[in-house]
């Protein structure tokens, strides 16, 4: 097992920068209250009372198939006193997944996680600017697809589209 800890001098956790086997899971306080579940290495940030509030994670490896898989990397700033990431960087690809971009997210409106802004591209290509609702819902959609065709969606809080612009419908 391989990690660097770096502690006030009062003995509070600040960074950790370990290898997977090493990696710590969630601490809040100075106190471990999970074991690890993240796939991969990294480095994690705690605040000033040792809990964790943020991180830069990565990983990938082929399985016993030769399937790429939990390849990756996240960079995630989290809020205080809330589960969860406020702002993270992400990118995967894998068998599974792919994707990259910029992703807001608002914990403090009752539910954890709820994404607000994605900013980045999936595996069709597509690149995509989503504004959700307070409840995650996309409401507004601006995107690219990988053909170069562009469009401006707006939706209800069911996803139903209530209005798209396109550069088609415009210049006519």
């Amino acid at each position: 097992m391989h990690r660097i800890k770096v502690v006030e001098p009062d003995g509070t956790l600040r960074m950790v920068i370990s290898n997977h086997d090493g990696f710590p899971g969630v601490i809040a306080q100075g106190k471990e209250q999970a074991p690890n579940r993240r796939p991969g290495a990294g480095m994690l940030f705690y605040n000033d009372e040792g809990t964790e509030n943020g991180g830069l994670i990565f990983a990938g490896h082929r399985d016993v198939n030769g399937k790429i898989v939990d390849a990756g990397v996240s960079l995630s700033f989290d809020k205080y006193g809330v589960n969860g990431q406020m702002v993270q960087l992400a990118g995967v690809s894998d068998n599974d997944n792919r994707f990259a971009g910029l992703r807001v997210r608002d914990n403090s409106i009752g539910t954890p996680n709820n994404n607000r802004i994605w900013v980045g591209n999936g595996d069709d290509g597509a690149a995509t600017v989503a504004l959700m609702d307070t409840q995650g819902r996309r409401r507004i959609v601006m995107e690219v697809k990988a053909d170069g065709t562009s469009s401006l969606t707006f939706l209800d809080p069911n996803g139903k589209v209530l209005n798209q612009l396109s550069p088609s419908a415009v210049s006519r």
